[in-house]
């Protein structure tokens, strides 16, 4: 079996190594990290403007050209969420709460070189999974059942909504604001138009991109809009080589490095599961386990090598269920899948022996597109460490300008712009009150699936709610989502009950006054 792996693998190589499929996936890499970059503009938004070269190219240039611009914007995705506070996609969302505090404490070089080892070690762990495990994982996903995938969902909501700083009890509160927000929209069961105020432009919803530019990037400038310097001092010298990370940063991100690119393996192995989902339970599980969680969304390393390792081992992994079971797992693979399909090839079990020129040429053109992005971001990254020498009443509108922008693109409709501003409003308004807005996003991104699977599962067992105990993997996960809840509300308790005793008077200071 590994034998006959390496084999095709080298067949693979000699695919992506013929000059029109390299020159294409250059393109690709090159324009997805360019427009990741861009805050809005992700690769969902370059794909479907790019789309209509793929009627003219060869099968081969014309995915490995939509699959580098997929993993390049992810490189390019997290620059902004770093330096600037703005995910310019939802799942860099999370990579802002560390990230950005990273580089208020002069850091930033450092947090996007994590970035860029965390993401070429997934990557490589990715790609490896797809070579040796794709029967595997491919066997396992088909075990996943509507009570199999709301009992993980359910498991990464409570994980997500005890990841913010202070109460657990505000967690839990802005998570069910964010089920809220999700449930806006067109009930996809009964067609219903609910909550939605009589407002026709929400029939399909609130806008992702929206709310998370509007929670993070518009919220931040509304709430620092009176400062005038640059993000950093501009005394600081900020050079290329300050990307290196030292030896005991390279040490603190390992093993974190290690959990997330295992998080976005198990759940790029699963189809219907987005990357946004993928970050949110890696930065939860590393701080659930630290040793210090009180210190996340100050600037741990962490906090920045886990969600990216993990968003980027997923990217690679999406690719199992895609392109085997012809099942995307969020709406870039289903661009691409359309891509295949527009080319009169079917994705499926078959694809891997009727179309071998794509399936290894594809893995290949992964580890070369990952060298190229890194070989591009070494001299790149001085041009994006200088962003941070541009005053702040400059950087900001620019930067809204482009929130604007791609926002607008991703709809065609205004509507989206006063979205990210009514959010902006709102995640300003509870950012002063000292409330973390990460839950929220991580609310409204699993409502919808939860929602769904929950009530597909009580229509398959006719109403039965014990469905979900009954499945040895679903009643596993609602078993550690019962530990995990209970393991929060001791903790809630003994932390109150000791802030209580701390100002409880001793009977002895009583007898002295008297």
């Amino acid at each position: 079996m590994v034998s006959n792996a390496l084999h095709d693998l080298w067949f693979g190589f000699g695919v992506a190594f013929q000059g029109s499929n390299l020159m294409w996936s250059f393109v690709g890499v090159l324009v997805g990290n360019l427009i990741g970059v861009l805050p809005g503009m992700g690769a969902l938004s370059a794909i479907s403007v790019l789309l209509p070269i793929t009627y003219v190219l060869h099968p081969v240039p014309a995915i490995l050209m939509l699959a580098g611009i997929f993993y390049g914007s992810q490189y390019g995705g997290a620059i902004g969420a770093i330096l600037l506070n703005l995910p310019s996609h939802p799942p860099h969302a999370v990579t802002c709460l560390d990230g950005y505090p990273m580089t208020r404490a002069g850091k930033g070089g450092t947090a996007l070189g994590i970035t860029m080892i965390s993401s070429f070690f997934a990557a490589s762990v990715g790609i490896l999974v797809m070579i040796f495990a794709s029967p595997l994982l491919t066997t396992i996903a088909f075990k996943f059942g509507p009570a199999e995938i709301f009992s993980i969902m359910l498991l990464g909501l409570l994980a997500g909504s005890t990841m913010s700083r202070g109460s657990p009890l505000k967690g839990v509160a802005m998570t069910l604001f964010g089920l809220l927000c999700g449930m806006v929209g067109t009930d996809v069961n009964t067609g219903t138009f609910r909550f939605a105020m009589g407002i026709p432009e929400l029939s399909d919803g609130l806008e992702l991109v929206a709310i998370a530019m509007g929670l993070f990037g518009v919220a931040d400038f509304l709430l620092n809009v009176n400062r005038m310097s640059a993000v950093t001092s501009s005394k600081t010298k900020l050079r290329v080589r300050d990307m290196r990370p030292s030896l005991s940063e390279l040490k603190t991100a390992f093993w974190p490095m290690v959990r997330g690119t295992g998080v976005g393996t198990l759940f790029g192995a699963m189809p219907g599961t987005g990357p946004t989902i993928t970050t949110f339970v890696a930065y939860a599980l590393e701080r659930k386990i630290s040793k210090t969680p009180q210190k996340f969304g100050t600037g741990m390393i962490a906090g920045v090598a886990s969600p990216e390792a993990s968003s980027h081992s997923k990217t690679q992994v999406d690719f199992i269920p895609t392109m085997s079971l012809g099942i995307p797992g969020d709406a870039v693979m289903a661009l691409i899948l359309g891509a295949l399909m527009i080319q009169g090839i079917t994705p499926g079990p078959q694809l891997i022996s009727e179309h071998p020129d794509i399936f290894w040429g594809l893995i290949a053109s992964f580890w070369i597109g990952n060298v190229l992005l890194m070989i591009l971001n070494v001299p790149l990254i001085g041009v994006w460490v200088k962003m941070l020498q541009v005053p702040y009443r400059y950087l900001f509108p620019s930067a809204m300008f482009f929130i604007v922008v791609g926002v607008f693109s991703t709809q065609n409709s205004l509507f989206g712009i006063w979205e990210v501003l009514a959010f902006g409003v709102i995640g300003a308004v509870l950012l002063y009150l000292e409330f973390s807005v990460a839950p929220i996003l991580l609310g409204f991104v699993l409502g919808p699936m939860i929602e769904e699977n929950f009530r597909r599962s009580l229509l398959l067992s006719r109403g039965d709610l014990t469905v979900f105990l009954q499945r040895p993997i679903s009643c596993t996960f609602m078993i550690v989502s019962a530990l995990l809840l209970i393991g929060v509300t001791w903790s809630a308790w003994r932390n109150s009950a000791a802030k209580n005793a701390s100002f409880e008077v001793p009977e002895s200071d009583i007898a002295v006054s008297e």
